[in-house]
């Protein structure tokens, strides 16, 4: 299966005409998987841009799933807070920015409506995904940065305070300054069964200077003595959210593996 942003090899066949011969090696794939099935979303992607805005709201739940999904191939992190125009909402999308920040995940502020240079300054020489839930202004960003890309946006849901899906598909768009663009469908679930135990653990950036430090090799980090996460959240050294974050996903992971086997 092929996947935005793949690289082939191609046989001429005849004038004008060509087969794919060859998938060319991936350096990185993002994708997302429940029980039964994978959604491939890009790959060769070198930075993962997640848009967030003030209007409707996000999730910043939803936000640490991508981050766990970037960090397990080893991307770079900028998360845009979008729609900075709309001053209602700006005071609580930063604050569920908050911990992202104190992880030293950087966070830029714009309105895709009004200027995006401080952005496009940061997409030079990388391939780019955005990412995000519906109704982020994704699409208008990609307006904004390369016009005549021409991606069509909608208005967002006042009723349901949720985008309308506009980009249907992942697409990748050069960017005149160098490196490319992969505008990518809003979604609103972000499942990680591909990640095992190990792989989800290391995708928390905070945790992985406390690797090896409890008191049993196998420890869950849910009630056993000597958990060096578990007091590292007590001391305030690690957020307790962030923790009761991986269990959860843990749990979900564990269980779609299971229906997937048909346990």
């Amino acid at each position: 299966m092929f996947a935005c942003g793949d690289r082939v090899q191609v046989a001429d066949t005849g004038p004008g005409q060509g087969v794919i011969d060859k998938l060319v090696e991936r350096s990185s794939l993002l994708y997302r998987s429940d029980a039964w099935r994978q959604k491939l979303i890009a790959a060769n992607a070198t930075q993962v841009v997640m848009v967030v805005a003030t209007e409707p709201s996000f999730s910043d739940e939803f936000v640490s799933r991508c981050l766990c999904a970037a960090e397990s191939q080893h991307l770079k992190v900028l998360i845009v807070l979008n729609k900075t125009d709309i001053p209602a909402g700006l005071a609580d999308a930063r604050s569920r920015l908050a911990s992202f920040v104190r992880l030293g995940y950087p966070v830029l502020e714009l309105s895709a409506l009004d200027n995006v240079d401080a952005l496009r300054s940061l997409l030079v020489g990388e391939t780019s995904l955005l990412v995000g839930q519906s109704g982020m202004g994704k699409s208008t960003l990609t307006n904004a940065l390369i016009p005549e890309a021409r991606a069509e946006t909608r208005e967002i849901s006042e009723v349901l305070d949720t985008g309308k899906h506009t980009t249907t598909f992942a697409r990748l768009y050069p960017l005149p300054e160098g490196g490319g663009l992969i505008d990518s469908p809003g979604m609103q679930t972000f499942g990680l069964v591909h990640l095992d135990n190990e792989a989800l653990e290391a995708s928390f950036k905070e945790f992985r200077p406390y690797a090896g430090q409890c008191r049993f090799r196998d420890c869950r980090h849910d009630s056993e003595p000597g958990c060096a996460l578990r007091e590292a959240a007590e001391r305030g050294e690690i957020e307790g959210r962030r923790l009761r974050q991986f269990l959860q996903f843990r749990a979900e992971c564990e269980n779609g593996r299971r229906q997937a086997q048909g346990w």
